[in-house]
């Protein structure tokens, strides 16, 4: 099944579709202990990083964005049976996890962000596959992909609600992975939580693959390797991940070089990047690491386009918005009928631009 370059903007009928958001409101469905008290459902697919780990401190990785996340009220989740593992509760926090669990946490005292339903935006969407399981849309720059309490409209979820308006009952968009404000490309959609969960695995499998376009600083030598750095939060600041050889979670990172061009003093490459992990911006802070900042990047990027002798490239490269990173190609066994998918999504204009203007060949 190939789905290269198939686009389709899609409207739907005008039933009100339902709140993504999920809540645990009945006695029956809490666990011991807080009777009186809604709750927030998380569910994540474990990793390479998460193999042979405690629960409590993977659960502590990928809760980061929780303040209330701490490790002994994560101990006290656990204890209380809100934790499960592939669907059974576990109230031991040194389980020890494999890669390819499906663990699910209810957090009882923390209130979803998401409390007033998702509205619906009837702005077209760029399709890229659908079946009856799932979608690929192609999101474009700038676009966010989750509400927020400072943008809860215009997100790339409110645009999938409208979609989902023309789907079964028991349908409801998930996002499988998401894309940071500021990149372009493919973002994976299941519309029930069973595929969301087999499709998780299948990403996580060795046959996926997950291709990454971006255009970098730097004369990158060999043409291709692996970048094998730890990631964790850096400590002076949440917003960004620190790479080190010996702290933080395992990341790997395949390139290869498609093209340069000898800017002097500086060079700029075109990269293809495959993820073997997927940690929050890995790509961005393991090019960085190896000291091939993705041009335009606002967070682990530097303005070498100041030593660029070329006016016209100094000027193409420091007036290009955003970094330069596009989520170009994916490749995965469908979740149900375990066909092989591939999708990709076309560069888009602002990077096809300014491949032109450095006279980098495009992939």
């Amino acid at each position: 099944m190939r789905a290269s370059d198939r686009t389709a903007e899609r409207t739907r009928d005008s039933r009100q579709p339902e709140t993504v958001t999920r809540r645990i409101e009945t006695a029956s469905q809490r666990p011991r202990g807080y009777d009186s008290q809604q709750m927030a459902v998380r569910t994540f697919l474990s990793d390479r990083g998460d193999a042979g780990q405690r629960l409590d401190l993977v659960l502590r990785r990928h809760l980061a964005d929780l303040e209330s996340a701490t490790r002994t009220r994560v101990q006290t989740w656990i204890d209380g049976g809100t934790v499960s593992i592939n669907g059974q509760a576990v109230r031991r926090v040194a389980t020890r996890v494999a890669a390819g669990d499906v663990l699910t946490v209810q957090i009882p005292d923390v209130a979803l962000p998401a409390s007033r339903p998702i509205e619906p935006d009837p702005t077209p969407l760029d399709i890229l596959f659908e079946d009856s399981f799932l979608m690929a849309v192609n999101k474009p720059a700038g676009m966010v992909v989750h509400p927020t309490h400072a943008q809860p409209a215009g997100t790339l979820l409110n645009l999938l609600m409208w979609c989902q308006r023309g789907w079964p009952a028991d349908m409801r968009p998930s996002l499988v992975g998401r894309l940071d404000k500021l990149t372009s490309g493919i973002v994976l959609v299941a519309k029930t939580a069973a595929v969301h969960a087999a499709l998780q695995r299948r990403l996580a499998a060795a046959d996926a693959e997950k291709d990454y376009l971006a255009v970098v600083y730097g004369r990158v030598r060999p043409q291709s390797g692996v970048i094998d750095l730890r990631l964790r939060r850096d400590p002076g600041d949440r917003r960004r991940v620190a790479a080190s050889p010996s702290k933080g979670v395992n990341c790997l990172t395949r390139f290869e070089r498609l093209a340069e061009v000898a800017a002097p003093r500086v060079g700029v490459s075109l990269l293809r990047c495959r993820l073997v992990t997927g940690r929050t911006h890995q790509i961005r802070a393991h090019l960085a690491a190896r000291g091939w900042p993705i041009v335009g990047d606002p967070t682990y990027g530097e303005p070498r386009w100041t030593r660029v002798a070329d006016e016209d490239l100094a000027g193409a490269l420091r007036a290009f918005p955003r970094q330069a990173l596009h989520a170009w190609r994916l490749a995965f066994r469908h979740p149900m009928t375990a066909e092989r998918v591939e999708i990709e999504s076309p560069i888009p204009e602002d990077v096809r631009r300014l491949l032109n203007i450095l006279n980098l060949t495009s992939a």
